[in-house]
């Protein structure tokens, strides 16, 4: 009876440590920022302050869930005039649409190691499939916190005008490549 008592206990471990585990993103160490061109003459960058979101992940399935949630009105390009034109309609429009979000159902694994995410990326109410390359990915105890933690960098290209953002175009780019530095914590 003992050994069939043991392992019971052992499959029901396995079967704890297998189970998705759900991380929120930590908002001070996830930058989503961008990469625009500006009249050709050099590579414009700037990012968003302020992030929220959860990352669901099974690593024994190799599946998993993420949301994004980025507060477009946080935007900063290193000078206040130009983010206050950023912020305003012919760009983000953020009185309307105070956030973008990324949410995807599809990680892609190569081994033990996320590689992509297929996803939808909502920009100004329009949404619109992106797929994120995913780079640096690591899990593993927070040395600090001391508790399960995962980061990576995840970038993707998108084209602005598909939704909707045609200001400025061809002379400010439509390509926009998006790169999102993120951590996450076991909630």
């Amino acid at each position: 009876m003992k050994p069939m008592i043991a392992s019971l206990l052992a499959m029901l471990a396995a079967g704890a440590v297998a189970a998705p585990q759900t991380y929120e993103i930590d908002s001070t160490h996830t930058y989503p920022s961008f990469e625009i061109s500006h009249l050709g003459f050099s590579i414009q960058r700037g990012g968003f302050d302020k992030t929220s979101g959860t990352i669901v992940l099974d690593t024994e399935k190799k599946s998993g869930n993420v949301e994004i949630v980025i507060d477009t009105a946080s935007i900063d390009t290193g000078l206040d005039k130009r983010d206050a034109h950023l912020r305003g309609e012919d760009f983000f429009n953020t009185a309307q649409f105070p956030t973008a979000t990324f949410k995807s159902g599809k990680l892609k694994f190569s081994g033990d190691k996320l590689t992509a995410i297929d996803g939808e990326f909502t920009l100004l109410g329009v949404t619109k499939p992106l797929t994120l390359a995913v780079s640096n990915f690591k899990c593993g105890t927070h040395p600090m916190s001391k508790k399960p933690w995962c980061g990576a960098e995840a970038t993707g290209t998108l084209k602005r005008t598909d939704f909707g953002m045609s200001y400025g175009v061809p002379g400010v780019g439509d390509e926009v490549k998006l790169n999102i530095q993120v951590e996450a914590g076991l909630k």
